[in-house]
Order: structure tokens, then C-alpha cells, then sequence
């Protein structure tokens, strides 16, 4: 086995759980999930039937991931914070052919408590801060806050609050990238 599970964790069959990812205490890897390598899932982590995440994806413990969510590499799931996959769940009322997609881009970074609610897609190396409550698509690089969570400013790659002077450029302070703003469109200058 190419990968870690602490004795405690269940992986149903049929997941395929990439080189030197480990799966901590009590979390539960459904059917067919797909997860690559260098990933670290905590403890109490659910992670439910056909979700896929990318390689170095580190889920925080007691994290929900349900079926129609894809994480792609690098991404960020705080403690505690959770997707959903239904718009209008009911109890008595099976929707399970009903879930809606959430894709989380690269980098994205999600802070603990949050929630994402499900059909709302997170840009490449986005910031959510803790509990807020994402209920529309966020773009590359945006820092949301809040409750419904609103756009508050740009992040790095390297996760530093990003200042445009007025020709629209910004300098990450720790990996001096420069990244430009143009109409409302964030991009890294190579």
C-alpha cells in the first residue's frame, strides 16, 4: 500500500488514494473516490461516493465532502467547514440523482466553518475566510468574507493580501510575483 490509513479509518472499495496520502483517525473514504497523491485527510473527515481530489489536497478534520465535488491539486479545506450537494434537500424526499457540482480550482484555500453552498464554483487560489457562506461562484484570486460571504479584496498565490496601485499592479510581498487587475479580472504577470 502506497499510502497511509491510521486503523481507524474506513476506505470502501473501489477508491483509488494516491502515493504518501494519509488518511487520520475515524474518517470514512466512500465508494469510488478518487484521491491523489501527497494529500492529508484529518480525522473525522466523510468523504462521500465518486468525489475526486487533485494531489496535495490537505482536508482539515471534521470535514464534510459530499458526492459532486471536485478539489483540484493544492487545494485547502479548513476545520469543520463543509460542501452540500443539494439545493433544496428534504428528508422525505430522495434527490440523489438531483446533486449539484462544486468544483474548487487550484490553490483555492477554504477557511474553517465555511460552507459552500453547492453549484457555486471556487476560483484558482481564492481565499474564503473562516465561516463564511459562499452562495455564488468566486474568481481566481478573490478574498470572500462573511454571511452570504462578499468579495472583500485579491490574494496571492502565496496567500498575502494583494494591493493595486493605480496602473492595476500588485507585488505578492513574499514571492515578489507581480499579478494585474482589469476589469474585475485578476491575472499573474509572467
Amino acid at each position: 500500500m502506497a499510502y497511509f490509513a491510521h486503523n481507524t479509518a474506513v476506505i470502501d472499495e473501489g477508491c483509488q488514494i494516491g502515493k504518501d496520502t494519509k488518511v487520520w483517525h475515524f474518517s470514512h473514504i466512500m465508494p469510488n473516490c478518487i484521491i491523489g497523491e501527497n494529500c492529508n485527510i484529518g480525522q473525522n473527515v466523510v468523504i462521500s461516493p465518486d468525489v475526486k481530489l487533485g494531489n496535495n489536497v490537505k482536508v482539515q478534520n471534521n470535514v464534510s465532502i459530499y458526492t459532486g465535488v471536485l478539489c483540484e491539486d493544492d487545494v485547502f479545506l479548513g476545520p469543520s467547514m463543509v460542501f452540500t450537494n443539494v439545493v433544496n434537500p428534504r428528508s422525505a424526499i430522495i434527490r440523489k440523482g438531483q446533486y449539484t457540482r462544486t468544483v474548487v480550482k487550484r490553490g483555492a484555500s477554504i477557511g474553517a466553518n465555511a460552507t459552500i453552498v453547492c453549484g457555486h464554483d471556487i476560483g484558482a487560489f481564492a481565499f474564503i475566510g473562516a465561516g463564511a457562506v459562499v452562495t455564488k461562484n468566486v474568481p481566481a484570486y478573490a478574498l470572500l468574507v462573511g454571511n452570504p460571504a462578499r468579495q472583500v479584496g485579491w490574494m496571492s498565490e502565496y496567500g498575502h493580501r494583494l494591493e493595486f496601485n493605480n496602473d492595476g499592479i500588485a507585488v505578492c510581498p513574499e514571492s515578489n510575483e507581480k499579478f494585474h487587475l482589469k476589469d474585475g479580472v485578476v491575472t499573474k504577470i509572467s
